[in-house]
């Protein structure tokens, strides 16, 4: 592999981890409006707790698992320049 591979698979990587993490923010979160608890002065729907860390480890965990699936559909051919434009309609 080359660095230009490498360096290609940590940028397509890290954009799917972002995407994942803005997909997995909403979930299991509680605002304080909804739990009927909260400082006053702030947001009723502010975050009663968020669970940060829990939601980095999932999201690593699902953008690896697609990262994966997407290296092995390339690496058989199934996500080919050709392929993909072929099924676009569009000429090679």
């Amino acid at each position: 592999m080359t660095a230009y591979q490498i360096s290609t698979g940590l940028a397509i990587y890290f954009v799917l981890w972002w995407l994942t993490l803005f997909l997995t923010l909403p979930f299991g979160v509680r605002s304080q409006h909804e739990d009927g608890v909260g400082a006053p002065g702030t947001d009723p729907g502010a975050p009663v707790l968020a669970r940060m860390g829990r939601k980095l480890i999932w999201t690593t965990i699902i953008s690896a698992m697609i990262f994966a699936i997407g290296m092995w559909a390339y690496y058989a051919g199934y996500l080919s320049i050709e392929r993909l434009s072929k099924l676009m309609g569009m000429p090679f």
